[in-house]
């Protein structure tokens, strides 16, 4: 790849990262970190990795950096930390909602469906970004979508 490419990688590719790790860590900062440092290691690639490849590349690169994260925040997070209990507030916002029953998903679970529903991928590519084979992802896409159907429900019921 070349250095104009890496270029074209960064305006075509880097709001799409951001907003999918964004919506897997909800935390601006770590989202924004994470992306650089994805780009970072693209850029130490650059002569490896061909230009038709980036943006599985990026994805793949960033999505496993992400993980690397949230297992370093687990290991940080005081054992006595406060859970909030689910449901307790009045919900006027569907949207609200669904990004809080998205973030009750099993890391994984989360990743194949916010790859396929908001970022469009197909099941081969998403296989290729999480080091799954296409029937994995769609088992794990079905069940998170189970899982985000019945959430909804039991939140109307409560409304």
């Amino acid at each position: 790849m070349t250095v104009d490419e890496y270029n074209v990688c960064v305006d075509k590719f880097s709001d799409n990262l951001y907003r999918f790790i964004l919506k897997n860590i909800r935390h601006q900062e770590k989202a924004r970190d994470i992306v650089q440092e994805t780009y970072f290691k693209l850029w130490e690639k650059v002569r490896e990795v061909r230009f038709s490849k980036a943006r599985s590349y990026l994805f793949s690169t960033g999505y496993h950096t992400m993980i690397d994260q949230i297992r370093k925040d687990k290991r940080e997070q005081p054992l006595n930390a406060v859970h909030e209990p689910a449901h307790t507030e009045q919900y006027s916002d569907l949207n609200e909602i669904l990004h809080q029953a998205v973030q009750k998903l099993p890391e994984i679970q989360r990743s194949a469906v916010l790859l396929r529903d908001y970022e469009g991928y197909s099941y081969k590519e998403i296989g290729e970004i999480i080091k799954l084979n296409e029937s994995q992802v769609k088992v794990y896409i079905f069940r998170a979508r189970k899982f985000l159907k019945e959430y909804l429900r039991s939140i109307e019921a409560v409304l």
